[in-house]
């Protein structure tokens, strides 16, 4: 089941919604066990088959959780639990996302015909709905109760946690800590009319932009990858910029309407998206881009890799921390390591293929380069600020001058980052690395740079019926890239639209003037519901997320 569907919108969301609130009235934990069917109804409706592999984990992984916990701190016995626990985790996800495309490899690389049982697992695998992150969650848990973070206790809530159907599909990740503590409390399930009307408006918003925005674009970015080595260079722009486009409203239209949908249950998650292509450097676009993601690889990878890392040079009587950096093996150690480590498993977290692989150390590099750069300016920082100081007290003009220079300078940066994302964005989407290569040499131009106004792929024998087509079909995309990249860069995201209406965990983000700003007044309704409307009326058929199975 999709949210972008008439079966959610009509049959499921507002009988979960009336059930859930009117047991909450007076028994909030019959509210919770409701919500736990209704999100394992919701899971269970692409494919039942799936729902016993869904308990199974989730009972498997609560059954660890509790023996982790009454195992002695530190023991070795408590060791041994937990990777036991995180093994049978990751060879779950090794059988339905990996296992096909390793059997493969092997045979290939081998030469010899495969056995039966290999042929069989070389065959596609359907991949279960959210594999990864319910599966992610899960293990974050197993460590947060290793490290003795966990508090709350209760099977119910924890069920809750995992089940929850908002997350389940795409994201966020989440935490326990800022999830079981609202499950929690008896307030969650009492019925708020505030929480309605603005998960309501967040769900329209997402809905929005994954129907108006992202499914009609995708046809061009599928035209073009689909044969990736005919592309000349402004047919290989269009695809990239267009897929780009596609990814960047679908990953936030979901990431909208799953916060919205959770406040319409009393509910806030953290913020997944926060207009990542207005980000001035790689590192502010991955605290923008998938934001759960990346505070799961920090904590439960970078952090303890790079402080092992540190302690290791401790122990041998090195620098450390920023005064590591200062030299080139003490930042390769301490920063290019654990950062392409991480990127590295962050990139196969994504997919099963070598091009996932080199979209995570693309990733990596840039980040590297990102932190070396960093870490050269802390250091000349003193001399910049002199001369900086000493231009503004010269006089007004000059100050204005510096002014200039520095929105010029953060445009500059702004589409650097934007490039380099694009770079990786072509791994990310083909069907192999030298689909992704052929790609890239269009971008380059190195198949040549066609008429603008001619179109990129054959027209031998071509009706002027056809060739017409084509150029319309050329000129719709470039006027969609150019609107949507307008909207991308000059427009408020939903996060900043509804200022501190905002559903998010996140600090409120105001400044917004207040006629762009959200109140529950009768203008907004009005909008939010012709909206809507209109959305509906484009469901047509379901359109899966791009992230729908990850």
């Amino acid at each position: 089941m999709l949210f972008n569907s008439f079966i959610f919108l009509t049959l499921f969301l507002p009988p979960a919604l009336a059930g859930y609130y009117l047991l909450g009235q007076r028994m909030p934990r019959v509210a919770a066990a409701w919500l736990c069917g209704a999100s394992i109804v919701f899971y269970g409706w692409w494919n039942p088959a799936f729902v016993a592999l869904l308990v199974g984990s989730i009972a498997f992984n609560y059954a660890m959780s509790c023996a982790i916990v009454a195992a002695p701190a530190q023991s070795a016995r408590r060791r041994w639990l937990l990777g036991l626990a995180i093994t049978a985790d990751l060879a779950l996800l090794v059988r339905y996302k990996y296992l096909a495309t390793l059997l493969t490899a092997l045979v290939h690389a081998s030469g010899i015909a495969p056995a039966d049982w290999v042929a069989h697992g070389m065959q596609d695998v359907i991949l279960p709905l959210g594999v990864s992150f319910f599966t992610f969650t899960q293990i974050g848990y197993l460590l947060d109760c290793n490290a003795g973070i966990v508090k709350e206790r209760d099977p119910l809530g924890y069920v809750q946690f995992v089940t929850f159907f908002p997350h389940l599909i795409a994201g966020p990740i989440l935490h326990h800590k800022e999830m079981m503590t609202q499950f929690a409390q008896p307030a969650t399930y009492k019925l708020r009319a505030e929480n309605l009307s603005i998960g309501a408006f967040v769900f329209t918003i997402g809905l929005a932009k994954k129907l108006l925005f992202a499914d009609t674009i995708a046809p061009f970015a599928d035209a073009g990858f689909a044969a990736p080595h005919e592309l000349q260079w402004l047919a290989a722009w269009g695809t990239c910029l267009a897929y780009a486009l596609q990814l960047y409203f679908d990953f936030s239209g979901y990431s909208d309407m799953a916060v919205g949908l959770a406040k319409m249950f009393g509910v806030r998650f953290p913020l997944n998206f926060n207009s990542p292509f207005k980000a001035a450097s790689i590192i502010d676009f991955w605290q923008r881009w998938h934001m759960t993601l990346t505070r799961y690889l920090t904590a439960y990878l970078y952090y303890p890799l790079a402080m092992r890392i540190n302690r290791s040079r401790a122990l041998r009587g090195l620098p450390i921390g920023r005064l590591a950096q200062r030299s080139t093996s003490g930042f390769l150690s301490t920063v290019a390591v654990p950062t392409f480590y991480t990127m590295a498993l962050a990139g196969i977290w994504h997919g099963a293929g070598l091009q996932y692989l080199i979209y995570g150390l693309l990733h990596a590099l840039y980040l590297t380069v990102n932190h070396a750069y960093r870490a050269w300016r802390a250091a000349a920082q003193p001399a910049v600020a002199a001369r900086t100081a000493g231009a503004v007290a010269a006089g007004t003009a000059t100050a204005l001058t510096l002014s200039l220079k520095a929105r010029v300078r953060h445009a500059g940066n702004v589409l650097l980052t934007f490039v380099a994302a694009l770079v990786a964005f072509a791994f990310f989407r083909a069907h192999g690395v030298g689909d992704a290569l052929a790609l890239l040499q269009g971008m380059a131009g190195l198949r040549g740079i066609e008429a603008p106004d001619w179109p990129a792929w054959s027209t031998a024998n071509m009706s002027l019926g056809g060739w017409l087509h084509l150029v319309a079909g050329r000129s719709t995309l470039a006027l969609q890239i150019v609107a949507l990249l307008a909207i991308v860069w000059c427009t408020p995201n939903s996060h900043q639209l509804m200022g501190r209406f905002s559903p998010a965990l996140d600090r409120a983000a105001e400044g917004l003037p207040a006629a762009l700003t959200w109140r529950p007044s009768l203008r907004w309704t009005v909008a939010m519901v012709g909206v809507l409307v209109f959305c509906v009326a484009q469901l047509h058929g379901e359109v899966r997320f791009l992230y729908f199975q990850f």
